[in-house]
């Protein structure tokens, strides 16, 4: 469903006081697919009042994210609009105007009570069975009292009166949601030091910025009726909501790194494609009611609707996005795929730039080879160092392979034969291997399977015709030797 009679606005407003993760990720995609599906307007907005822990390293790595990601946005950061400022440190005044309003009209009140003594009552309210809210001791204060505070030093916060009644949410995914405003405490909007909190700072931001819809994880569901009571107390309509399930690992706790889920730069950095990842993630709660499961950006805006948002918690599985990467790889062209894979292998220092014709030529050989069997391009460095070192480690599997009964001689065999061969194409070798397992009544494994631990250290790989003619017939020739070496020193 759309918004009638407004523009469409909606928002990603993230805290930068660490990286862009995936939960965060699938909420920005989610608003941006929602906003290019009814021509409305994405905006990122920068929630940085939380001082200590706010960083501009963090501020880039979002921005980085998104913009790897291909989220671009209409209003925020480096773009401007006609609602900035987009950081909340640089929106103070604005937010001071709306609290001196709240205070006007007596839905928000001075508050002197320090730390330790709201934590003394709390303890208190436990110990009795009682909800740990506040007991509004300072609701009633006279000017008289409150200077005298004010003279013993004590900086008041700012409290937001809860009103004495139910608090209905009318959520576009979860449905009606209602609250007992008796469970829920005075909360401060404005912080002794004068900086808003989370749940003030964000309905203003929402307010100024025109926004429609907030969607959002339903991890904020229980802020969502201290903010609609704050659009209330202003009489100012509230947006609607949608709370999107959130992101849990396989074993249905709440996704962390040991998941696998990490910054999205991160996964840049592993060898994984933008687009496979935004495949992936637009997966995660969402579905299109179809089977298919790769979409073009365009394919996922015509058919992103909240309707079709699932109310259950969706699960991040590795192992998928992996999948889904692999797929995106093997439809690259060669040369695409090598032109991405060269700064891999260039920081791995398995390359030296710049490349030669017959280097790149080679490369495109090897890319061919492999990428249907890797599913990121880190994988690729760990599946296919053997092709551009010599120091590759045995697998340890594999080393068994080559303590069978006469693989020595085999491989001694071998070696006479691929001397031979003079034009060094895989139609040539394959019938050389053939022919000798013939001639010494040998199964073809019993030759395949050593001379590939041999060439690779692996056990699994390209097929081994088409791996050795790849390799080049001096390397193929100099790894075997070494072998036969080993095995006669054992």
């Amino acid at each position: 469903m759309g918004i009638k009679n407004k523009k469409l606005r909606v928002r990603f407003a993230p805290s930068p006081t660490g990286y862009l993760h995936i939960g965060g990720a699938r909420t920005a995609l989610f608003n941006w697919l929602y906003a290019r599906h009814y021509n409305g307007s994405f905006i990122l907005r920068i929630e940085d009042t939380d001082r200590m822990r706010s960083t501009p390293e963090a501020v880039k790595a979002i921005l980085d994210g998104m913009k790897w990601l291909g989220l671009d946005w209409d209003e925020g950061p480096e773009k401007g609009g006609e609602y900035g400022p987009y950081f909340q440190t640089e929106r103070l005044d604005l937010y001071r105007e709306f609290v001196d309003k709240l205070l006007e009209i007596g839905a928000a009140y001075y508050c002197y009570c320090s730390a330790e003594e709201l934590a003394g009552r709390r303890k208190k309210q436990f110990a009795d069975g009682k909800p740990a809210i506040y007991d509004r001791k300072c609701l009633n204060l006279s000017e008289a009292e409150k200077r005298q505070l004010e003279k013993e030093g004590k900086k008041p916060a700012i409290r937001l009166k809860m009103p004495d009644r139910k608090i209905v949410v009318h959520d576009l995914i979860k449905g009606r949601m209602e609250f007992d405003s008796k469970l829920l405490s005075d909360f401060v909007i404005e912080k002794s030091d004068g900086i808003p909190t989370y749940n003030f700072a964000v309905v203003i931001d929402d307010i100024l910025m025109d926004i429609s819809l907030v969607m959002r994880g339903d991890d904020h569901i229980s802020n969502t009726p201290k903010q609609i009571v704050i659009y209330q107390a202003l009489d100012i309509a509230i947006p609607e909501f949608a709370h999107i399930p959130m992101i849990m690992g396989p074993d249905n706790t709440r996704l962390s790194k040991r998941h696998g889920a990490t910054s999205v730069m991160e996964y840049q950095r592993m060898g994984f494609l933008p687009e496979a990842v935004l495949n992936y993630i637009a997966h995660l709660g969402w579905s299109s009611g179809t089977n298919q499961e790769i979409f073009s950006i365009k394919e996922l805006i015509e058919n992103f609707t909240l309707d079709k948002i699932s109310n259950h918690s969706a699960i991040f599985d590795m192992e998928k996005l992996n999948w889904f990467n692999n797929e995106y790889l093997k439809r690259l062209s060669d040369e695409k795929y090598v032109e991405m894979l060269i700064p891999f292998l260039k920081d791995a220092g398995y390359i030296e730039l710049p490349l030669s014709e017959e280097k790149e030529r080679w490369l495109r050989k090897v890319a061919s080879l492999m990428k249907s069997r890797v599913r990121n391009f880190k994988q690729f460095l760990e599946y296919g160092d053997y092709f551009f070192i010599e120091g590759f480690t045995v697998e340890d599997n594999a080393v068994k392979i080559l303590e069978q009964n006469r693989v020595r001689g085999i491989l001694e065999h071998l070696v006479k034969r691929l001397k031979e061969i003079k034009d060094w194409k895989e139609e040539n070798i394959e019938s050389e291997v053939r022919e000798m397992a013939n001639q010494l009544n040998l199964k073809g494994k019993q030759i395949i399977h050593p001379t590939r631990v041999s060439l690779s250290g692996k056990t699994i790989g390209p097929g081994l015709f088409s791996l050795m003619e790849a390799l080049g017939k001096e390397i193929n020739i100099k790894r075997l030797e070494k072998t036969i070496h080993k095995l006669n020193k054992n």
